[in-house]
């Protein structure tokens, strides 16, 4: 296309803006939902890890507390003064108290279950209360909180008719759904919920959907 530029007629193409041919729509696979990879294919997706960061610092605070009460007493006694009044009277306590004294039994065992928990903390992940998700994208991981789950599930179960109230309780490997009718006989009711409920779950994209346990009880009417 060409228009006149000036008194003197002259012509001047105009820029050309090319557009790339769009996808065709019959194609399902360029508008369908991204693939789930294989290997995370039926809950494939490993769970979160807690970083841990307050245990990790207070044990950290703690043991460089008492390195450097021992770096302190061990440089005073190489520098002739003497140790610690607490050192001396605990080297006396354990070389005189034997292994069956109740102190010394108290003080192993609040030992022994300050490392198991550490030992605990150290072997589990943590974040239960986030659930992973399907991963589309081997460099991608997303999370669902079980509160946020637990409300679809709530909101979905409120859209049945005959649903008067719902509580939902997430967890891990289960979705405990308890609602209440007042109207419509309870099967009917129960039957809508499952399929719905389950329709729900699916739509969360959880790498391992949790089992749907639903319970529908009457309402109880106040008698005037």
């Amino acid at each position: 296309m060409s228009e006149p530029q000036g008194s003197e007629g002259t012509t001047q193409r105009l820029p050309v803006i090319e557009r790339e041919a769009e996808p065709d729509r019959s194609d399902q696979s360029a508008y369908g939902p991204p693939p789930v990879l294989e290997a995370q294919a039926g809950g494939g997706a490993r769970r979160f890890w807690s970083a841990r960061r307050v245990p990790a610092g207070i044990v950290a605070l703690l043991l460089l507390l008492l390195a450097g009460i021992f770096l302190y007493d061990i440089a005073a006694v190489r520098a002739d003064r003497p140790a610690m009044h607490w050192r001396r009277v605990l080297s006396e306590q354990l070389a005189e108290r034997p292994l069956d004294d109740i102190w010394v039994l108290i003080g192993a065992g609040v030992a022994a279950a300050l490392g198991l928990w550490l030992i605990v903390l150290a072997l589990t992940p943590g974040l239960r209360g986030l659930l992973p998700m399907s991963r589309t994208h081997p460099d991608v991981r997303a999370g669902l909180h079980r509160d946020a789950a637990a409300m679809v599930l709530r909101d979905r179960a409120m859209e049945v008719s005959g649903v008067q109230s719902a509580r939902v309780r997430m967890r891990r490997k289960k979705a405990d759904v308890r609602t209440v009718s007042h109207f419509r006989e309870l099967d009917d009711v129960r039957a809508d919920l499952d399929a719905t409920l389950t329709e729900a779950i699916g739509g969360l994209g959880l790498a391992r959907p949790p089992a749907l346990s639903v319970h529908v009880a009457r309402t109880t009417r106040k008698k005037g």
